[in-house]
């Protein structure tokens, strides 16, 4: 079985206009067999280099120090390291997946649809969670055998929780010629709070280097080259397809890695 955990790169906006151009939905797929490890690898990173506590994309900020944040007593530098380190685990373990969904913001409040940070956030996760579903076929024709999975999102709150779920829900009982087939999803939508769960702090790492690199036009995390970085190199070879920055009149854009 897969557990697609989800997070998002931040708030999404009620209304344009707002601060951010993108609004991105970051997934990391990790098979039951290998979570243990998952777990242990980071476990043993934050054990070593002594932070305690949840790790978030915003608290690498130098300009981060929130009580919650492990490292705000940490340089810029210490703290680059221990992001470079991350990735590094999720790179170790071939059979992860990461998947991210991008959304321009101003064009997905063109749609009729979206009227508010909900529509919006539902909009976004529905191509995340169709590629999930593309994976688990694709496992399923490669192993003789269906692969079945579940989604685990970020708790945001009971009735944000309640909404996404109903979302979900409609989404995945939907049939027609342009609606996908969640044949190989396992019960609902389940929620976690992300200081409890390391697969979701992961994918909000996923989201975050997907969102730096669209909204602030920065590709070193989520497509490192340089000869500084070495240990994350491998990350670059995580994506299996790209795609062009989605502009005003594209709302949004999903890829995914393998």
């Amino acid at each position: 079985m897969q557990i697609l955990f989800v997070d998002e790169s931040g708030t999404p906006p009620q209304r344009i206009p707002c601060r951010d151009r993108y609004f991105v939905i970051g997934g990391i797929a990790v098979p039951d067999g290998v979570w243990h490890r998952l777990r242990d690898l980071v476990r043993g990173m934050k054990v070593r280099r002594q932070l305690v506590g949840e790790l978030k994309w915003r608290y690498f900020s130098a300009t981060n120090v929130d009580a919650e944040n492990p490292m705000r007593l940490l340089d810029q530098a210490t703290r680059n390291d221990i992001r470079k380190e991350i990735y590094e685990i999720i790179c170790s373990i071939k059979s992860i997946k990461a998947m991210a969904c991008v959304a321009c913001i101003d064009a997905a409040f063109q749609r009729p649809s979206i009227q508010c940070s909900d529509d919006l956030y539902h909009f976004t996760y529905k191509p995340l969670s169709e590629r999930f579903q593309y994976h688990l076929q694709d496992l399923s024709r490669t192993v003789g055998r269906t692969e079945t999975g579940i989604i685990v999102a970020d708790h945001r709150g009971s009735k944000s929780d309640t909404r996404f779920r109903s979302a979900h829900e409609a989404m995945v009982r939907r049939r027609g010629d342009f609606n996908s087939s969640y044949d190989n999803l396992i019960e609902t939508l389940f929620f976690l709070p992300s200081d409890l769960s390391v697969g979701i702090q992961l994918a909000d790492m996923v989201a975050g280097a997907v969102w730096r690199k669209y909204e602030k036009e920065d590709d070193y995390y989520f497509k490192p080259d340089r000869a500084s970085v070495p240990q994350i190199t491998r990350w670059e070879n995580r994506w299996l397809w790209d795609c062009e920055v989605p502009e005003r009149d594209v709302a949004l854009n999903r890829f995914d890695a393998g």
